[in-house]
């Protein structure tokens, strides 16, 4: 049996957020990592009965935190009746032993944190099997610990004899051939989706695709552009499973418009393959609207985060290069402060409030304004028997001009480059 890092049968927590006074933690401010880790733990319903900032010169590698901060932590826990202390830092199978020895409860790190509320979150097949992956390959690590169950051995099967296996080594075997088979299952459901994205291409709609910090409002966006009702609340991760919807633009252009998971910084390494597996959508969007909660006091480092995950999308040639380009800013929550001097004359960006409906409307014609620029004059001889590329010219572009001929008709027309490439693999011309 494998002992599971899950928060959600406790009642009581202590958030600690060790910071290094010595480094500046890539210039955050140790409030706003607080109310983070914060926030992410609230979002699972763990009432939070202590939170402090530990101020650390260095780091122990036994414990991470000092003798006199375990003892002063140790007080806290029998005085609160805390049942569980949540460290924002990703702690070694080593310290979270020894702390769960010294502080007499249970320990769990960021890393534990976030799978179990993407594991919560997740609703599609696949984003359910990515974060078991992502829980199992976490898991594999933690079987270090010193608990008497991992120490036994089993007596050696039949005529083979030997030592016998250890419990600890059972259950990493468990752990890999179940890991095993997760991998398989995710590839035929990548295969599925591939197959599904390209039949998409045949559809004659642009698609722009919301990104963002997560609890920056690209849901509550989401919902005031298509009248949907994706859930959006004001917690992190509250969308885990890519959302799509149609809407009409002023110019009569009807675009797709996709809502993705929400970035955070320090994204557990286990799960950043399954993190960018859902953000595959954006690779084919005509238009990324990058969301940023303008009001928060760290959407600088927001932005250069999802930035960075983009950017590294790019290296798996996953996302497009030129992807910033393609790219508008929307400061998101203007309601709350004054954007003016952020968006200046910058054509790329625009202030909106998802909540009140202000200044959408800019937002709207900027997308509209964007799509029209971005078509490419074009001219193909089409041979007259080949209806369906035809016809796919007719559905995806802008006809200006046709001359038919005995054997050939020649098109003129106004088409992305996104559906120029897509014409272009799917059809010989």
């Amino acid at each position: 049996m494998i002992e599971s890092d899950s928060v959600k049968s406790s009642n009581f927590a202590a958030v600690i957020v060790p910071w290094d006074v010595n480094l500046k933690q890539n210039d955050r401010n140790s409030k706003s990592r607080l109310d983070e880790i914060v926030g992410l733990v609230s979002s699972i319903k763990i009432d939070i009965a202590y939170r402090e900032i530990i101020n650390i010169r260095s780091f122990r590698s036994s414990t991470l935190i000092g003798r006199g901060n375990i003892e002063n932590l140790k007080s806290v826990i029998i005085e609160k009746k805390i049942q569980v202390v949540i460290f924002d830092a990703r702690l070694s199978p080593i310290q979270q032993r020894n702390l769960e020895k010294e502080l007499n409860c249970k320990v769990i790190d960021r890393t534990a944190l976030i799978l179990d509320i993407f594991g919560e979150r997740a609703q599609t097949r696949e984003g359910v099997l990515q974060v078991e992956l992502a829980h199992l390959q976490y898991q594999r690590s933690r079987l270090v610990r010193s608990w008497t169950h991992l120490e036994r051995q089993r007596g050696g099967f039949g005529f083979m004899g030997g030592p016998g296996e250890t419990q600890i080594e059972a259950d990493r075997r468990l752990i890999d051939e179940r890991i095993t088979r997760l991998k398989k299952d995710l590839e035929q459901v990548r295969r599925t989706r591939g197959l599904h994205r390209k039949a998409r291409r045949k559809v004659p709609f642009p698609i722009i695709a919301l990104v963002g910090y997560t609890n920056a409002g690209k849901s509550t966006l989401f919902n005031h552009l298509t009248g949907a009702s994706v859930h959006a609340q004001d917690q992190l991760f509250a969308t885990l499973d890519p959302t799509m919807r149609k809407i009409d633009l002023p110019s009569g252009k009807t675009v797709i418009l996709s809502d993705t998971v929400g970035f955070i910084s320090d994204l557990p390494t286990e799960l950043i393959a399954a993190f960018r597996a859902t953000l595959e959508e954006i690779s084919e969007a005509d238009i990324i609207l990058h969301v940023r909660d303008i009001s928060h006091p760290e959407t600088r480092q927001q932005q250069q985060d999802v930035s960075s995950v983009l950017d590294m999308m790019v290296k798996d040639d996953v996302l497009s290069e030129n992807w910033r380009s393609s790219t508008i800013e929307v400061l998101n929550k203007i309601d709350l402060v004054d954007y003016t001097e952020l968006t200046g004359k910058n054509d790329n960006i625009v202030g909106v409030s998802a909540l009140t409906g202000q200044n959408l409307p800019s937002l709207i014609s900027k997308i509209d304004q964007r799509l029209q620029c971005s078509m490419e004059k074009l001219t193909y001889a089409i041979d007259i028997v080949d209806g369906s590329a035809l016809a796919w010219l007719y559905d995806h572009g802008e006809i200006l001009e046709r001359h038919d001929s005995e054997k050939i008709i020649q098109i003129t027309l106004l088409l992305s480059p996104i559906d120029r490439a897509r014409f272009e693999q799917l059809y010989t011309y």
